[in-house]
């Protein structure tokens, strides 16, 4: 710990580059793309699930287009304008809080603010993060500037919902879509933090955080400094498991095969288990839905029909578990007993996979009795 205190992984690990910037590949190579061929806009709008990059790729974007000597894709990180965009401080970089700064007044304050120029950098740029919070009168404030801004002035919105963002600004801006960080990425990274960090990590374990952090490197990364906090320097998958209520994957791979099999009873044993366990029986849910998307697709890939769960699954009755789960996933939150529903959404799940197989089977005996009968009197 150093003299001014403790700073998080998240903080410590914030991409530096735009080659550090991972997860959103399509995004890096569009603003280099603009930053090389000199085709800045005046106003981007970054949208996204939370922890995906926004707003640190509206810091790199703004380091780039000050860089020494003008915009480079790889400005030099040692040089003062860079340190200091980068730890907030610059006066020209302009960070913003949409939902604390959201009043007429103070975009009127801030559009007055666009005309002068910038006082160390080449550009003047607003951050604006979560900018739908902006009421409609800012947001109108904002129009005029935002058409015809200064060319000294470059604006970057973050948002994670934009719905809720006028379409008259975002017909203004260049929009980029944030995905969220696939799972293989975000073990990746966490494995090389690890390493760095001096952290022993076991690979499950790894891919524990990296579920819990549905597609959000910020939180992958915020859950990984607590199990080091919880552990010390050895973290384990059990460890992740019993802090945050998780399921191993293997458990999860049980459950369904029990399901696909129409093994109830060992469907109502295993979420015995997880409930004496203390496991978060809404996560567990998660996690099987995610699986038996992948099995789904595993199906679609193979023509019609997959064995990932131990019984041979035709896509139409992966599908039709799939769909029971999803509708289930409301009154698992909202029901009385959690407990309870859990128990009836997986079983109805399983047996309304294979109900219309049944009723098929039936229909083909019928049909051939009916054949047999013809046959005799014919």
């Amino acid at each position: 710990m150093t003299s001014q205190g403790y700073q998080v992984i998240a903080r410590r690990w914030r991409p530096k580059q735009f080659d550090e910037l991972v997860g959103q590949d399509h995004i890096v190579q569009t603003l280099k793309n603009a930053i090389e061929t000199n085709r800045i806009a005046h106003a981007y709008l970054f949208v996204g699930p939370r922890g995906t990059g926004k707003t640190s790729t509206a810091r790199l974007f703004a380091k780039a287009l000050n860089a020494e000597g003008g915009p480079s894709t790889t400005p030099d990180d040692s040089s003062e304008i860079s340190q200091s965009i980068m730890s907030g401080s610059c006066m020209d970089v302009i960070e913003i809080d949409g939902a604390s700064n959201n009043s007429v007044d103070q975009i009127r304050s801030l559009r007055e603010e666009c005309q002068y120029a910038p006082t160390q950098a080449t550009f003047k740029i607003y951050i604006i993060d979560e900018v739908h919070m902006l009421s409609t009168a800012a947001f109108n404030a904002l129009l005029k500037t935002l058409e015809e801004p200064p060319s000294h002035v470059k604006f970057f919105f973050a948002t994670t919902e934009a719905h809720k963002v006028l379409p008259t600004i975002v017909s203004r801006c260049q929009r980029f879509e944030f995905r969220p960080i696939a799972d293989a990425v975000i073990s990746e990274k966490l494995s090389l933090i690890a390493k760095a960090e001096g952290i022993n990590v076991e690979e499950k374990a790894v891919q524990a955080i990296a579920r819990l952090a549905n597609g959000g490197m910020r939180d992958a990364q915020s859950i990984l400094d607590q199990m080091i906090s919880f552990c010390g320097t050895t973290i384990k998958e059990a460890d992740v498991l019993n802090v945050y209520g998780l399921v191993g994957i293997d458990e999860i791979k049980l459950l369904a095969g029990a399901m696909a099999a129409l093994d109830f009873s060992q469907v109502i044993d295993l979420i015995d288990g997880f409930v004496d366990a203390g496991r978060d029986l809404i996560r567990v849910h998660h996690d099987l839905v995610e699986y038996i998307r992948s099995v789904l697709l595993d199906a679609i890939r193979a023509k019609g029909t997959s064995s990932l769960l131990g019984t041979e699954m035709t896509t139409a009755s992966i599908m039709r578990m799939s769909h029971i789960l999803q509708k289930g996933e409301t009154s698992l939150k909202k029901g009385l007993s959690e407990r309870s529903n859990f128990e009836i959404i997986l079983l109805k799940a399983s047996e309304e996979s294979r109900s219309l197989e049944i009723d098929g089977l039936i229909e083909k005996v019928i049909a051939s009795e009916s054949i047999d009968q013809k046959k005799k009197h014919g």
